[in-house]
């Protein structure tokens, strides 16, 4: 083990920002607004006269579908708006349970609460996702979904989950939002499943500010989301990609606007060139860090399809992690235990059994609470790997420069902490 002494200096330097699409805005997405604020079409079902057209939204939905090689695509006004959109397509209500990760984003636990569902809270593994025997652990004959998170660029093991749910008639959501592009043994991820859903909100690998893409191979569940999506109605725009054959329901209005379409397709153009990049990327930081020892990187299904947006990366102990975390930032590297996402049982609405109204929450008849399933406690897994873990993000603008000092900060780091 090297003497602090020993270890080469480094100085601090300023690196690009590491966001992915929020860095790429520029002219395409200038002349796609501008293209519907001068024809002055920005509600994307109709305009001032009969003979308008809007079709920014369409668009958008039609190269995303063929991007992710799916056939039926619906854009809403957020990654939140698609998960809600998606549980009532699939027909989630009172009574029945949703397979939740505990790792995730507060949408994918509130989302279920909205529509009436209970979130069963699921451990993660090393892959920082659900594991198939999870599944097997906390199925019953009131779990009516799965909502799987591909977390950060990178897919669950969905061979090893589709093959449980199917065995147990148990409906799939793959949540995308944060690894939109990613794919699985060629597969993009979100057209493997019964329905799939996208977020395209600033921090997101492309964005249009806010937004979100529902997606599906089932007519019937597009035709749901649909419904869900614009109060229970299926417009002409929708309704000519499929004959409606479900009744009426009172739905919501998470409609995408004409200008939320432009800033998304113009994004959507320039995803698989924004991936290639990070991947490039990721694969050179990988080479210089991955090998020294006590360094494990994340357990991956399909380590080919990974956007390369973030590398998580366990050391042996917390303190490990903690001490090369602030040379990191010493060094002026972006980095972090966790980017945007919790642990569920320490949320507020978690911890007091909170919804909109008492009678609203799928906890409120629970005597003891938090009950087990809702405990720190009951989630080993979690709570020793995400201490151990540092988290580097990889931005689109990164050069390979940059990546070879991140490489060479995190090898001081590394060395400097006592690592190995």
């Amino acid at each position: 083990m090297q003497t602090r002494s020993e270890v080469a200096p480094l100085e601090p330097r300023t690196l690009p920002n590491p966001g992915i699409g929020q860095c790429m805005i520029g002219e395409e997405e200038t002349n796609l607004v501008n293209q519907v604020m001068k024809s002055g079409l920005i509600f994307r079902y109709y305009g001032l006269k009969p003979e308008d057209r809007p079709a920014l939204a369409d668009t958008f939905e039609r190269e995303f579908c063929e991007m992710m090689g799916v056939k039926y695509g619906l854009a809403v006004t957020s990654g939140t708006a698609a998960l809600e959109c998606a549980l009532a397509a699939l027909g989630v209500g009172p009574g029945d349970e949703v397979i939740v990760p505990v790792w995730s984003w507060i949408s994918c636990v509130s989302s279920i609460v909205r529509v009436g569902g209970t979130p069963v809270l699921a451990d993660v593994d090393e892959s920082m996702t659900i594991p198939a025997s999870e599944i097997e652990r906390l199925a019953t004959d009131k779990t009516k979904a799965v909502l799987l998170v591909h977390f950060q660029g990178v897919a669950c093991d969905l061979d090893a989950i589709m093959e449980v749910c199917r065995s147990r008639g148990i409906l799939v959501l793959e949540d995308c939002a944060s690894s939109v592009g990613a794919s699985h043994k060629g597969r993009r991820i979100g057209s493997i499943a019964d329905i799939g859903i996208y977020s395209f909100q600033f921090m997101k690998v492309m964005t249009s500010g806010e937004g979100g893409m529902v997606v599906t191979n089932d007519p019937k569940l597009y035709e749901r989301a649909v419904r869900m999506h614009d109060v229970g109605q299926v417009r002409p725009a929708h309704a000519a990609h499929i004959e409606p054959t479900e009744i009426s329901f009172f739905g919501s209005n998470y409609r995408m606007t004409e200008l939320t379409a432009a800033v998304g397709l113009a994004q959507l153009r320039k995803l698989d060139s924004m991936i290639a990049k990070t991947r490039h990327s990721y694969h050179r930081l990988a080479e210089k860090v991955c090998h020294l020892p006590g360094v494990s990187e994340r357990t991956m299904a399909d380590p080919e399809g990974n956007l390369g947006i973030e590398m998580y990366l366990r050391l042996p102990t917390a303190e490990h992690a903690d001490k090369v975390t602030a040379e990191l930032k010493r060094l002026g590297i972006p980095c972090a235990q966790r980017t945007g996402t919790y642990a569920q049982y320490a949320r507020e609405y978690i911890v007091k059994r909170q919804a909109h109204h008492p009678e609203a929450s799928p906890f409120k008849d629970v005597k003891d609470w938090p009950a087990p399933g809702y405990r720190r406690e009951d989630f080993p897994r979690l709570n020793d790997i995400v201490p151990r873990c540092v988290v580097l993000p990889i931005g689109v603008l990164y050069t390979d420069e940059d990546i070879d000092f991140i490489a060479a900060g995190f090898q001081r780091a590394h060395a400097l902490a006592g690592v190995g």
